[in-house]
């Protein structure tokens, strides 16, 4: 190999990379490339598999750059029909640099607040060179911000709101902020920010799972629900899918509910294992399942 090591040296974000790693067949023999071992996130593509005495070929590699600062470091190993050396180290590596900051790096969102509570979320050029937003976008569309592509600057400060109803079905996600740069040679970018809305109930544990050595043979659980902003609530009503479970009682206690609950399997010589849903509705329309 002309080198064992490709340094792609600073990069962005989200950043696809291309390198390539030249090779020579030294020997008196012709040499077989049997199998290239691929480290996590790469794509290699040998140009050829056998090379006479004396040809040359090229390993391309494809990597893209991590979305969070700092270095990597990655190696591929080369098994050939070489003797000396059956098995050669190659590694490639990066820094990826943030050309543009933003704050905050992570939202905690709150279902209770106006627009869950979502702060504006800032982005600044590190080296003062102008950029451009071409897209945004929230897992499950549960965040949405306006943007204009055409616009460039060193700073932005978006304002993202926040769709509760999605929210509700999704409560954790990332935002993927898409980058571009008119200075030459300086490819686009893509910055993630992770979200989570902190939800209003936990129902704890949220599976009920029952061991059994016979059916028919009644087996008790607790099961609490909590109100995570410490909302006062009621709990109107309880229905069982399939009839496998009983309330044999329900106490509050300030912002937590606490049932106990008699699960009995159902009998069958084939019956080896069963499902069903306990349904607790609460007053305001919100149910949960478990």
């Amino acid at each position: 190999f002309a080198s064992l090591v490709h340094d792609f040296g600073k990069v962005g974000p989200g950043q696809k990379m291309v390198g390539e790693f030249k090779l020579t067949n030294a020997g008196g023999a012709p040499l077989k490339i049997t199998n290239v071992e691929k480290c996590c996130g790469a794509v290699t593509k040998l140009d050829k598999q056998e090379l006479a005495p004396g040809e040359s070929g090229t390993l391309q590699v494809q990597y893209t750059s991590s979305r969070m600062p700092g270095a990597m470091m990655k190696r591929l190993y080369v098994n050939s029909t070489d003797k000396a050396t059956p098995r050669a180290t190659l590694t490639i590596k990066a820094e990826t640099v943030l050309r543009v900051n933003y704050e905050p790096k992570s939202l905690k969102l709150l279902l209770k607040d106006e627009n869950a509570g979502c702060p504006k979320v800032t982005l600044k050029s590190t080296d003062n060179q102008p950029f451009s937003i071409t897209s945004f976008q929230a897992s499950n569309g549960a965040l949405v911000a306006e943007i204009d592509s055409s616009v460039e600057a060193t700073q932005f400060v978006l304002q993202p709101k926040a769709d509760l109803a999605k929210l509700q079905k999704g409560r954790s996600g990332r935002i993927s902020i898409g980058l571009a740069y008119s200075q030459p040679n300086t490819p686009p970018e893509t910055l993630t920010i992770m979200f989570q809305a902190l939800s209003r109930f936990t129902v704890s544990p949220s599976m009920l799972v029952v061991l059994y050595d016979k059916p028919g043979e009644a087996v008790k659980k607790s099961l609490w629900i909590t109100n995570n902003y410490g909302e006062d609530f009621e709990v109107e009503s309880t229905a069982c899918k399939e009839g496998h479970i009983k309330v044999l009682s329900q106490n509050k206690a300030d912002n937590r509910y606490q049932f106990s609950l008699e699960i009995t399997p159902p009998e069958g010589q084939d019956i080896k294992r069963f499902n069903d849903t306990f349904t607790i509705s609460l007053n305001g329309g919100e149910k949960l399942d478990v």
